[in-house]
């Protein structure tokens, strides 16, 4: 089978910097910061978070009984896609076939509220008999992409793919792969996370992994030499990638092309990323091959994984030497987790859609708080105020525990 264009005809976010496409842009190229102090963490030893802040699950046609039930998890993803859904124009059985729709929408933790009330309700009384029959089928981390697909009546391939920081990214690239080889005319793709919770805020920080930090507008430092560790978040993101002719014979709006997947993995340790790099250069590599990138020719933005940890940001530095060589300092880079903090499972979803709009604008959104860049960090990561350029190539990285790596490659659609 003939390899196939594949476009993007839709995007949905729910993100502490916006609620809808064009408020999480606006409010990323001007620098917003969406990190809060949190009610719910002050006795905690970090008490702030990228919350999503006033949402309102009945405005994306959910009724209260189902939201009710629900984690938030879900209600973010189910609202990020009925926002990309909307925008496509798709309806399953109107002008697509609903075995040609697929969900592809992953989640790093899944239910982790439920799973943590269910449990201390066990703590409380062993016999179990106050758990709610619901606890499973809200808790699996699947359950977004199920209600998604029960929405929209997507009853083609459906996956809930777990690869930590990752996940997203990698929904999108195997989505992009079923659709260029015609296992779907259409997928929605992305991922969600509601991990923002005292248990989650308690393992991290006790992992090590977040910052010391106790002003939170200037606490994730991504490619900073204060920088102490990464801020969670919360939300979801969600593209439609739909192949260009179907696109094109429904006449459908076309917001970028996607052009380029690398998939590896670290093989080297469960939270650290591989030091020498080349197994995040690798992903990296492949999807600018696919991409077909020219150094001679291409103005490259890169949406850098960039979450503010030291041994990360180093990383992914060198990831992008070893994969550009001197372009390397050519490439535009940025880290919006410098706004968002760190959405999990959603954020390579989110990271797209900046990407893709960075693209389409000609403008790279700033590393906000880039006020002292650490030596090793040398790379141009616009710090600060966002840069206008036109810009012919995008990358997304994301790289999770696990080592799992992805990087997924994005031109402006020109016909």
């Amino acid at each position: 089978m003939e390899a196939r264009r594949v476009v993007v005809t839709g995007m949905g976010v729910i993100s502490c910097v916006g609620q809808d496409v064009d408020t999480f842009w606006k409010n990323l190229v001007s620098g917003y910061c969406g990190i809060d102090y949190v009610e719910e963490f002050k006795d905690m030893p970090v008490t702030f978070a990228g919350k999503v802040k006033n949402f309102d699950a009945e405005k994306y046609e959910m009724d209260k009984p189902f939201i009710r039930k629900q984690d938030n998890f879900t209600l973010y993803a189910m609202a990020a896609a009925w926002q990309a859904m909307k925008q496509s124009s798709l309806e399953a059985g109107v002008n697509i076939d609903p075995y040609k729709l697929g969900v592809y929408v992953g989640s790093g933790i899944g239910g982790f509220d439920v799973q943590y009330r269910e449990t201390a309700k066990m703590i409380e009384d062993p016999t179990g008999k106050w758990i709610s029959p619901l606890f499973i089928a809200t808790m699996i981390s699947n359950i977004a992409a199920g209600h998604i697909a029960i929405k929209h009546q997507a009853k083609g391939p459906c996956l809930d793919i777990v690869t930590a920081c990752a996940t997203a990214s990698h929904c999108i690239g195997e989505a992009f792969r079923a659709v260029r080889h015609g296992y779907a005319d259409a997928i929605i793709a992305g991922g969600s996370e509601h991990a923002s919770i005292p248990l989650g805020v308690a393992g991290f920080y006790n992992a090590k992994a977040l910052t010391r930090a106790t002003d939170p507008k200037y606490s994730s430092l991504p490619f900073n030499a204060n920088r102490q560790g990464f801020v969670m978040g919360d939300g979801a993101a969600v593209l439609i990638l739909e192949s260009l002719d179907h696109a094109l014979e429904r006449g459908a709006t076309i917001y970028g092309e996607i052009v380029g997947y690398g998939n590896t993995c670290d093989a080297y340790h469960a939270t650290a990323p591989r030091p020498d790099a080349s197994t995040q250069a690798r992903s990296i590599c492949d999807a600018l091959s696919e991409a077909g990138f020219d150094p001679s020719k291409d103005n490259l933005y890169i949406n850098a994984h960039g979450t503010g940890t030291h041994l990360n940001d180093i990383a992914e530095t060198l990831a992008c030497k070893v994969a550009l060589g001197d372009f390397a300092y050519k490439a535009h880079i940025s880290s919006t987790k410098s706004m968002t903090g760190h959405m999990f499972g959603a954020a390579g979803g989110a990271e797209a859609i900046a990407t893709i709009l960075a693209l389409r604008d000609g403008v790279c959104p700033p590393t906000i708080n880039l006020d002292t860049p650490d030596p090793e960090c040398d790379l141009d990561y616009t710090p600060n105020v966002a840069v206008h350029t036109p810009l012919t190539l995008g990358l997304s990285n994301s790289f999770g525990f696990g080592g799992h790596n992805a990087c997924v490659a994005f031109r402006p659609y020109n016909g």
